[in-house]
């Protein structure tokens, strides 16, 4: 089972990236996928999540009104849209894939962890 996350690079703030995770081994149709984040020095942090049927959506505050999440189900993928991106945003951004919402917003027990992806915006 794989997930390869791709799509990061160096931006200006304000600019836009979009970030996709390809998974591959098993089907997640039925698991919820997100993407968790964590910049150097700090702790991993919750960015969004979205359920396997696309009707649970959750957005870490930080984030909300500037980032998306999609999945299709169909090719095992789940795509981040981040927009009006900020400093702060610098990362490296992870894909993750559990039953549960809960371990994804907790960034603990994680069934599936991707390879991570570097984000910069630069100021």
């Amino acid at each position: 089972v794989q997930l390869q996350a791709s799509g990061g690079g160096l931006v200006q703030a304000g600019g836009s990236l979009r970030l996709s995770c390809a998974a591959s081994g098993r089907t997640f149709s039925t698991f919820v996928m997100g993407w968790i984040r964590q910049a150097p020095g700090k702790e991993r942090e919750f960015v969004a999540a979205r359920g396997w049927n696309g009707g649970s959506i959750f957005y870490a505050d930080s984030v909300k009104g500037r980032f998306t999440i999609s999945r299709d189900n169909s090719k095992n993928a789940v795509f981040l849209q981040m927009n009006s991106l900020k400093p702060e945003d610098t990362a490296v951004y992870f894909c993750a894939a559990d039953p549960s919402i809960a371990d994804i917003r907790a960034g603990n027990g994680i069934r599936y962890w991707g390879k991570g992806t570097l984000v910069t915006v630069s100021s």
